[in-house]
């Protein structure tokens, strides 16, 4: 994919110590006037996470690096829209959530409904991993692609990215109400979900 080999020229692993130390903000101006080496910063600091979400989202690794690309290309094209109302992580999460959206729509032939969503493997086990299903972060996962995927991604948010009600609000966006109702249901059915496997609640 061509915005791979240039994400990985504009997120070359040269950095410098004082950049490190930078605020995202303050990292998001001087990506807006081209500085690259703020790039390869706020791209180390965040791509894991993004990855991660993406990965939850969709389910499937090689989607998901193609999208960490994308994402970052577009805050490179687009730092100077950057209107400081929201953190930078909660800006690069809504852009994550809209590009996996966008995605999984574009695939019109594999069609995610929560009955499939729910049976998607985790491809990064491996053996010890399979050994070891008793093992709580693995069932808390194998529970969690048990929710719906509006119920999944708030909790995903909210646990896993800490972000607030208000936050996952602007990510989604949806009204602050809405995301604590969903949280309110998705909370009870990860309750009930781990119960069965054993695991206390979250």
């Amino acid at each position: 994919m061509q915005n791979q080999y240039v994400l990985r020229d504009i997120a070359s692993p040269h950095l410098r110590g004082s950049a490190q130390e930078t605020s995202d903000e303050a990292l998001i101006g001087l990506i807006a006037d081209g500085d690259k080496r703020a790039m390869q910063v706020l791209y180390a600091r965040h791509n894991v996470r993004v990855y991660r979400f993406i990965l939850r989202l969709a389910g499937n690794q090689s989607l998901a690096e193609d999208l960490v690309s994308e994402v970052f290309l577009d805050v490179w094209r687009q730092a100077e829209a950057f209107e400081s109302k929201s953190q930078v992580s909660t800006w690069l999460l809504a852009i994550a959530r809209y590009k996996s959206l966008s995605a999984l729509r574009r695939r019109t032939d594999e069609h995610l409904d929560d009955q499939t969503a729910a049976t998607i493997e985790d491809t990064a086990d491996d053996p010890e991993t399979v050994a070891h299903k008793k093992d709580r972060s693995t069932i808390v996962q194998k529970c969690l692609r048990q929710l719906s995927p509006a119920h999944r991604e708030v909790i995903d948010l909210v646990y896993y990215h800490e972000k607030s009600v208000d936050e996952v609000a602007q990510i989604v966006g949806v009204p602050a109400a809405t995301v604590k109702t969903r949280m309110f249901y998705a909370r009870n059915k990860m309750a009930d979900l781990l119960k069965q496997s054993g695991v206390s609640a979250l």
